[in-house]
C-alpha cells in the first residue's frame, strides 16, 4: 500500500516514484540520505525490506520517529484548528527547543510527539519556506485555500547509529534551526498572492464545497481521519531506520553494499539555480548538490548500487552511461507565486546498474 506524507514539502518526489521503482526493482536494501517527506519510500510498490532514511533537519526526523513510536499522540497534537496567534506562538516555542535538538542528535531512540504534532500542524498552514528554520521572512497569512495540503487535506554531532547488516536489519540515529514569522495562507482557488505585510489586507477566507486548508488542518479532516492516517504511517515505517545528521553518514559500505544490492535515492537541495527561494531549506548549502553529484559519479559503476540523482535540467553533468529522465512536478512554492517553469525542469539521473523499465518493446526489464 502506497501512502502520502501528511504535510506539503518543497521538492517532494511523489510524482516521480513511478519512474524510480521500476529502475530500482525490489531491492533488499534502500537508503535515502535526504528524507524530507519520504515520498519515494512511501510510494514503494513492493513490500518493505531493509530501509534507512536520514535528514539533517531535527524536526523532520522527530516527526517520522514520533509517528513510528506514538502515532496517537502525534495525531492528538496535530488536531487543532488554524489559528494565527497559535501559529506564531507555537513557532516561537518550537524554534527555541534547544534541549530537544541535542537529544535528537545524541539519542537515536529519542522523540517528542508534541513537537512532532505541532510541527506538522504548523507546516501545513505555512506559506513557502522557513518554517522552524533560521531563514527569516516577512510575516504572511495562513494557508486556507480550497484544496488543502499535508495532514490537513483529504552536522553530524554525537554518535552515529549502527547501520550495518547482512540480510537482516539493524540501526538507529542525529541538527538545528531558528525563528521566522508568518501567517497561514487564506487565498481561494489558484490565486495564491501573499499579503505584503501583516494587516495590510483582509485575507480571502473563501472556499468551496470541499475542504479548506492543507494536510492535517484541512477542514474535511476529522480527528478520526488524522489518527487513521498516522496509524497507517506507523505500520509502514515500523522497520525503517531514521537517522538525523549529515547525508554521508548513511552511505558507507556497512549501510549499503554489505547488506546486498542497494538502491540509493539522492534528492539534495537544488544547487546554484537562481530561480529558487533561498528560504525553502532549513539548512541551505549550495555546495551540497555538487558534493552529492561527485559521490554519485564516483560510485556509479558499482554493480551493487542502483543510484538515482535528482536535480534541475543542466544542473548535473553526468557520464553518458547514466539515463536522464524528465518529469513534471506540481510546481510547489514557486508555482504558488506564479512561476511554473521549474516544474518542467525536473530531471532524475539513473546509474548504469539500474534496471530498464518494462516497455512495449522491452518486456524483460533488464
Amino acid at each position: 500500500m502506497t501512502l502520502r506524507a501528511p504535510f506539503p514539502w518543497f521538492g517532494g518526489k511523489s510524482r516521480a516514484a513511478h519512474l524510480v521503482w521500476p529502475r530500482f526493482g525490489d531491492v533488499p536494501n534502500y537508503v535515502e540520505p535526504f528524507a524530507g517527506s519520504l515520498a519515494v519510500l512511501l510510494g514503494r510498490p513492493t513490500s518493505p525490506r531493509i530501509e534507512t532514511v536520514n535528514d539533517l533537519d531535527v524536526f523532520i526526523c522527530n516527526f517520522w520517529r514520533s509517528v513510528t513510536a506514538d502515532p496517537e499522540a502525534v495525531a492528538h497534537y496535530a488536531d487543532w484548528p488554524v489559528n494565527e496567534a497559535d501559529l506564531h506562538a507555537r513557532h516561537r516555542w518550537l524554534v527555541n527547543q534547544t534541549a530537544f535538538r541535542e537529544h535528537m542528535k545524541a539519542d537515536p531512540e529519542y522523540y517528542d510527539a508534541k513537537i512532532a504534532g505541532w510541527w506538522v500542524w504548523g507546516i501545513c498552514q505555512w506559506i513557502g519556506g522557513g518554517w522552524c528554520s533560521a531563514n527569516r521572512q516577512a510575516a504572511k497569512i495562513p494557508y486556507l485555500r480550497s484544496d488543502g495540503q499535508g495532514v490537513q487535506q483529504k552536522r553530524p554531532v554525537g554518535q552515529k547509529p549502527m547501520l550495518r547488516g547482512n540480510g537482516g536489519a539493524a540501526g538507529a540515529g542525529i541538527h538545528a534551526s531558528a525563528l521566522a514569522e508568518k501567517l497561514p495562507r487564506m487565498d481561494r482557488g489558484t490565486d495564491s498572492r501573499l499579503a505584503p505585510t501583516v494587516g495590510a489586507r483582509l485575507p480571502d477566507l473563501g472556499g468551496n464545497s470541499g475542504a479548506a486548508g492543507k494536510g492535517v488542518t484541512a477542514s474535511a479532516k476529522s480527528s478520526d481521519a488524522i489518527l487513521a492516517w498516522m496509524l497507517q504511517l506507523q505500520e509502514r515505517l515500523r522497520r525503517v531506520r531514521v537517522c538525523c545528521g549529515d547525508w554521508t553518514r548513511v552511505l558507507g559500505r556497512s549501510a549499503t553494499e554489505c547488506i546486498g544490492v542497494t538502491a540509493v535515492f539522492l534528492d539534495p537541495p537544488y544547487g546554484t539555480d537562481a530561480n529558487r527561494d533561498p528560504s525553502i531549506y532549513s539548512h541551505d548549502d549550495l555546495a551540497i548538490a555538487a558534493q552529492v553529484r561527485e559521490w554519485a559519479i564516483t560510485n556509479g559503476d558499482n554493480p551493487k548500487l542502483r543510484i538515482a540523482l535528482c536535480g534541475y535540467e543542466g544542473e548535473h553533468e553526468m557520464p553518458p552511461t547514466w539515463e536522464c529522465v524528465a518529469w513534471k512536478a506540481n510546481g510547489g512554492y514557486a508555482a504558488s507565486a506564479g512561476n511554473h517553469a521549474n516544474s518542467k525542469r525536473e530531471r532524475i539521473w539513473f546509474s548504469p546498474a539500474c534496471l530498464q523499465p518494462r516497455t512495449l518493446f522491452n518486456q524483460s526489464g533488464v
